[in-house]
Formats: C-alpha cells, structure tokens, sequence
C-alpha cells in the first residue's frame, strides 16, 4: 500500500490509518495522517 499524502510504502499493520468514503487508507506517520484527514477529497482523487 502506499501513503497517499507522501507516496510512501506501507503495510496494513501501519499504526495510522483513516477511513474515509468507506474504503481504509494508511499512513507512515502522524503528520500524514493529519494531513489526509484535513482535506481528503485532495487525497483522493
């Protein structure tokens, strides 16, 4: 999987995830995570 706000590779056993839209995204970090859940529709496209 990859962190859609860096494009970092990760793992489903990464400690930062979101779901939004139903479907669950993964983070490398804290800051990415944040980032993602401020404006995910940016993300997400």
């Amino acid at each position: 999987m990859i962190d859609p706000v860096c494009g970092m590779k990760v793992d489903k056993n990464a400690k930062f995830k979101s779901t939004y839209n139903g479907k669950e995204y993964y983070f490398c970090s804290e800051h990415c995570k944040v980032e993602f859940d401020r404006n995910p529709i940016k993300y997400t496209r």
